[in-house]
């Protein structure tokens, strides 16, 4: 079954996508902006992996259709994310006890 779509839905799409597009770009354009500024260690991989996550978040929501899917896939979402936070938890915590201490720049 083929599936018509008016024009006014084409271009609801169209225009949210566009947008999409231009929050995508200028989180890049902070990305950049982010790198010259010479942070320490820790902020600047905090800033970098947030940046990074809410780019991440809008490609996953908008252009792999999760905002219109199921409950369940905000479940298996959610454990995702859950469980990539604790990799990062005790990625830094192995590499934080490796020299006795905490991250210094």
């Amino acid at each position: 079954m083929a599936q018509t779509h008016t024009a006014e839905e084409v271009r609801k799409h169209v225009r949210v996508y566009l947008m999409v597009f231009g929050a995508l770009a200028v989180l890049t354009v902070v990305t950049v902006a982010v790198g010259y500024l010479h942070l320490p260690i820790v902020p600047a991989l905090v800033v970098g992996l947030l940046i990074a996550s809410v780019k991440a978040g809008l490609v996953a929501a908008y252009f792999m259709h999760l905002v219109s899917e199921r409950k369940v896939i905000y479940g298996v979402l959610i454990m995702t994310g859950l469980f990539l936070l604790a990799m990062f938890i005790l990625f830094i915590s192995a590499y934080a006890d490796q020299d006795g201490g905490l991250i210094v720049s």
